[in-house]
């Protein structure tokens, strides 16, 4: 996996933020990311709710109608003819799976409302692909397996716990709405992980890890939450 600071620096994105479109001229994606970092340590000692929220729409949350675009400002060509799935760590068999072994497995499909750190949420999106369950049926985690570390194309990571993952609405996902995922939105390829904050879900999906210790990700060490509970506004650390 090519470490963050690898990830090129001169991008040019439109961004859409929170329901409103924004034109984003960035110089280098250092820039976004000290932007982010200062923006989670200021917001780190907000109050938290007491008792975790049972609405469907999580607190300080806003929905929006459209699909907002959030990413590291590289949105990188994977030709589906190049396109890897590595699966490694504390498993009984590791596997690599290529775009038509990807498609070949038994397909998942699975209505669920996505929640951005943001405070956007979109509700009943389609997805799908392939559950979580059914790679977790071939590479068989060992007993030590406790968190699931993930990587994108991008160089992008981002962790959680396995017990998240075995949520049954969890998936690599494929499509979107009937139609394959465009590569604003992560494809060819990303994680959807609904009951917590979507950057948990990597897009432009490359690697699972399993692991015994709880590695931390891109975002997670620069000061957003570890566990990233919508309904517990677990937003930073």
């Amino acid at each position: 996996m090519r470490p963050p600071e690898k990830v090129s620096e001169e991008f040019s994105a439109p961004v859409l933020f929170c329901g409103q479109i924004f034109l984003f001229l960035f110089m280098s994606s250092p820039k976004i990311i000290e932007a982010k970092e200062r923006w989670a340590r200021k917001m780190a000692g907000k109050e938290k709710p007491a008792v975790r929220s049972t609405d469907r729409l999580p607190p300080g949350q806003h929905l929006t109608g459209g699909f907002p675009v959030l990413d590291l400002g590289i949105q990188p060509e994977v030709p589906l003819e190049r396109w890897k799935l590595e699966i490694k760590g504390l498993v009984e068999q590791p596997l690599t799976l290529d775009w038509p072994q990807l498609n070949a497995l038994e397909q998942f499909a699975d209505v669920s409302d996505f929640h951005c750190v943001t405070t956007w949420s979109k509700y009943d999106c389609r997805w799908s692909g392939v559950a979580f369950f059914t790679l977790v049926d071939l590479v068989k985690p060992q007993p030590e397996a406790r968190f699931v570390y993930f990587t994108g194309y991008d160089g992008y990571s981002t962790n959680t716990a396995l017990e998240n993952c075995l949520d049954d609405d969890v998936l690599i996902a494929t499509q979107f709405d009937g139609q394959p995922i465009p590569k604003e939105h992560g494809g060819p390829a990303r994680v959807i992980i609904p009951k917590l904050y979507a950057w948990k879900g990597a897009k432009f999906v490359r690697g699972i890890e399993f692991r015994a210790d709880d590695k931390p990700g891109f975002w997670e060490v620069r000061g957003y939450s570890n566990t990233a509970d919508p309904w517990q506004e677990e937003r930073f650390s």
